[in-house]
């Protein structure tokens, strides 16, 4: 006979035990230790330690599919037949996964790739998070309102300290993102070569891994990211893009000069979440939720919760009477003691997380309509704790 579930205050379930949130595994297989490990084998000094340990080649080229999580990939080996044959390969041949780092989101992922570090050092801690000492927040992606990227991530690049070391350094991407913020502080170092197409930038990353004895290339494809947040990953627009990226990788692989290597990565998966009032929480119309809140950042899986002065410990325990049984939801303090942020959050980036952080276990997600109405409206959401969105590939093809 089914025992009925545990009850907290007020009737409510009782709320999960943060201890079973699956913390990234920085330090040994997280996306922060691909770039140390891969520059360590290229001679480089004063890189990040870690103890991911990957075969040296003496030309590497990374190429990153933006939304391309681990579960999404193994779902479609129709859609996507040459990645799939290289599942085996990944994370050094143990056929396993890396971990995206937290919250699994863009700006946080690329910045842990850039600078070898995660989330509590280099301090891109969500989508938008609050400035600290100020009362408003800041979007990491689109760099809004402006902050000075420099002081707000201090830290030098992997291509930054490779390029110094003699490595023919460089990435190659979309003309658009060459001069922004998060470019500048996570991604530079060595040149920066803009290319249109998906093309284009495939057979040019092939090129310039060839341009020298040792090098260092980084690529990146945002599509299949766009068109899941449009239309989901349960959509042929997203299964056309996984297509696409399929081919992409096997023209880059096919390319490969001699005494190179091929990483093939992600920094995120994927949920569609539906659009009914159980599945989206809408906090811009529930009282309860917003009572004593001054500031909603992060996204709709993964929420930094800042509170007015004096509330921080009764929104706690709101968020977890109200939705604690299907999400994690951590004070600060408890949030850095279990390793979301990795193994130390420096001070400045202290304040940068919420006095709350919510994290979506289930198939939920928490919006705020008024506020955030183009987040709101994504069918294929991302940033939680969850395998679907943690979990990305380390596929590898040596030529």
């Amino acid at each position: 006979m089914a025992q009925p579930a545990a009850t907290g205050q007020h009737g409510y379930p009782a709320p999960l035990d943060i201890r079973t949130a699956p913390a990234p595994r920085y330090g040994t297989a997280a996306l922060a230790d691909l770039l140390p490990a891969v520059a360590r084998g290229l001679s480089v000094p004063g890189v990040p330690a870690t103890a991911l340990d990957l075969t040296p080649a003496d030309r590497v080229c990374v190429f990153l599919v933006d939304g391309m999580g681990w579960e999404l990939l193994k779902a479609h080996p129709d859609e996507a037949p040459y990645l799939t044959s290289l599942l085996g390969s990944s994370l050094g041949g143990s056929g396993t996964p890396l971990t995206a780092g937290f919250p699994s989101t863009t700006a946080t992922s690329l910045a842990s790739v850039g600078t070898g570090l995660p989330p509590g050092a280099h301090g891109l801690a969500g989508y938008t998070v609050a400035v600290p000492g100020q009362r408003q927040l800041m979007n990491q992606l689109r760099w809004q309102p402006w902050t000075d990227p420099h002081k707000w991530q201090p830290y030098p690049t992997v291509f930054q300290l490779s390029d110094a070391a003699g490595v023919a350094t460089c990435q190659v991407s979309a003309p658009a993102f060459e001069h922004t913020p998060l470019t500048q502080i996570a991604l530079s170092g060595g040149t920066f070569h803009g290319r249109l197409t998906g093309e284009e930038r495939m057979d040019l990353a092939a090129d310039r891994l060839a341009a020298a004895d040792r090098t260092l290339v980084y690529t990146y494809y945002s599509e299949l990211d766009g068109m899941g947040h449009r239309h989901g990953v349960d959509s042929d627009a997203w299964r056309g893009q996984l297509m696409m990226v399929d081919r992409l990788a096997q023209r880059l692989a096919e390319q490969l000069p001699p005494r190179s290597v091929l990483y093939v990565t992600a920094d995120h998966g994927m949920i569609d979440i539906p659009f009914d009032p159980e599945s989206r929480i809408d906090f811009d119309e529930d009282w309860e939720l917003g009572a004593g809140v001054e500031l909603l950042g992060g996204e709709a899986r993964a929420r930094h919760v800042y509170a007015v002065p004096g509330a921080a410990a009764d929104v706690h325990a709101v968020w977890s009477e109200v939705l604690g049984d299907r999400m994690w939801v951590a004070t600060r303090e408890q949030a850095i003691a279990a390793g979301w942020f990795g193994p130390r959050v420096d001070e400045r980036v202290h304040g940068r997380i919420g006095d709350v952080v919510a994290v979506a276990r289930d198939d939920i997600a928490v919006v705020a309509t008024r506020n955030e109405p183009g987040e709101s409206s994504m069918v294929g959401l991302h940033g939680s704790l969850a395998p679907v969105e943690q979990l990305v590939p380390l596929l590898e093809v040596r030529g």
